[in-house]
């Protein structure tokens, strides 16, 4: 007979199995020049390596970093270990190389639908200007959502990037306009997840893998506690 705890386990990534909530450093943020300058001590854990003992382990390929601010909020992306060039198109957001961000304002983890405080950002090292080389920061609609965020307006979002022959990197900023319920103050925790995708080196997500659907399910993303 087929041991279907064994089963199960294959199936399920563990972090399924889990709520996780992670403290987030303040720093000062006017920008994205200044989350590029976020040390080691601002780097995201590595919550994927629960998952190293499944057939659909991700491959952790890229150092993530983030911090908050009553401003806003800051994120870096570095890629290394790339041989083939990277790929960005401002035109094909979902397909380039880059990251996606989903934030929620107000931390509900006990709903499958994304409210107006649930927000999906993407940001490319490179893919827009005459020659791709300008790095992209643009809005997501979520899928299935309830109800939508408020479209961000110009500068709301704001990436630098770099390409290198061995890698790609980016540091971007969310400023508190472009988060519809950002109150540090009065709502110290929020609902977040990424996933990192490259064509070459693969997927990494987060709080939870491939296999679950984080990108519209609120429910399945992480808490960031906002910290000092």
């Amino acid at each position: 007979m087929p041991d279907t705890t064994t089963q199960l386990n294959t199936l399920l990534s563990p972090r399924f199995l889990f709520q996780f909530a992670v403290p987030l450093k303040r720093h000062a943020l006017t920008g994205p020049n200044s989350g590029a300058k976020l040390d080691e001590s601002f780097r995201l854990p590595d919550l994927a390596a629960l998952d190293a003992q499944t057939p659909a382990a991700e491959r952790q390929f890229a150092d993530v970093r983030m911090a908050w601010a009553p401003e806003g909020l800051a994120l870096t992306v570095q890629v290394t270990g790339k041989k083939q060039p990277v790929w960005c198109r401002d035109s094909r957001l979902e397909d380039s190389d880059g990251v996606q961000v989903w934030l929620d304002t107000r931390a509900t983890h006990n709903v499958h639908r994304a409210t107006k405080f649930c927000h999906r950002f993407v940001f490319l090292p490179a893919g827009a200007g005459r020659d791709n080389t300008e790095a992209v920061a643009d809005q997501l609609l979520i899928n299935r959502a309830r109800e939508n965020a408020r479209p961000v307006r110009p500068r709301e979002l704001q990436v630098a990037g770099r390409v290198s022959a061995t890698g790609w990197s980016l540091a971007a900023f969310i400023s508190a306009a472009a988060l519809g319920g950002y109150d540090p103050e009065q709502h110290k925790k929020l609902g977040f997840n990424y996933a990192v995708s490259d064509r070459e080196l693969g997927v990494q997500t987060f709080s939870n893998g491939m296999t679950v659907p984080f990108t519209e399910d609120p429910s399945c993303w992480a808490t960031l506690e906002l910290g000092s």
